[in-house]
């Protein structure tokens, strides 16, 4: 049977499964989200299917995305990290998942809430958009731009606006299915 989905994917089995189960679907867990956050920073530059590729090492590498154990990781770390296949291997981009680790915990030890912060650009509830097609869909909006500003001043890094608003739609923030797509009214 075939099944309507948004333009970007592909007919790779595992973009397909990555747009039908997890991309914008609202995920409100803090740790998830700043997994995520941290994935979508990898991607700049790149396709997402390439990150994608490459999440479970990524995962396997840093730790779980675990804040309190990627803000140890050192120089040494780092270094090895370079070595590694299996990952995008921009010592930028590696640094970013350490740095934003840090801002990440210095967040919460605050007493503040991740997710109820993340959300709060798009009120706490997903925003439904109605795009016909793939050429409607912005690449960043004014909630993203704030959203990066706020990040930026946190202390994170590689969350530009363009960043923010891919985040958003993949943890279901905007609801960015095209309304052809099977995934648009389910949520």
């Amino acid at each position: 049977m075939q099944v309507n989905r948004c333009g970007w994917v592909s007919e790779d089995p595992l973009y397909q499964d990555y747009h039908d189960k997890v991309w914008g679907r609202p995920e409100y867990d803090a740790k998830q989200l700043f997994a995520k956050l941290c994935l979508d920073g990898q991607q700049a530059g790149l396709s997402w299917i390439t990150i994608l590729k490459k999440q479970q090492n990524y995962e396997q590498l840093f730790a779980g995305f675990e804040p309190s154990l990627i803000a140890e990781f050192d120089q040494d770390r780092v270094e090895a990290l370079m070595l590694e296949p299996g990952i995008v291997r921009n010592r930028l981009k590696i640094n970013s998942i350490i740095k934003n680790a840090k801002a990440y915990l210095a967040f919460v030890e605050q007493g503040n809430d991740f997710s109820a912060f993340l959300w709060s650009f798009v009120g706490g509830t997903p925003k439904v958009n109605q795009f016909i097609s793939l050429s409607q869909v912005p690449a960043q909006t004014p909630e993203s731009e704030a959203m990066s500003k706020a990040l930026k001043k946190l202390g994170f890094n590689f969350v530009g606006p363009t960043i923010c608003y891919a985040f958003m739609q993949a943890v279901g923030m905007v609801n960015d299915h095209t309304t052809d797509c099977h995934c648009h009214g389910q949520y």
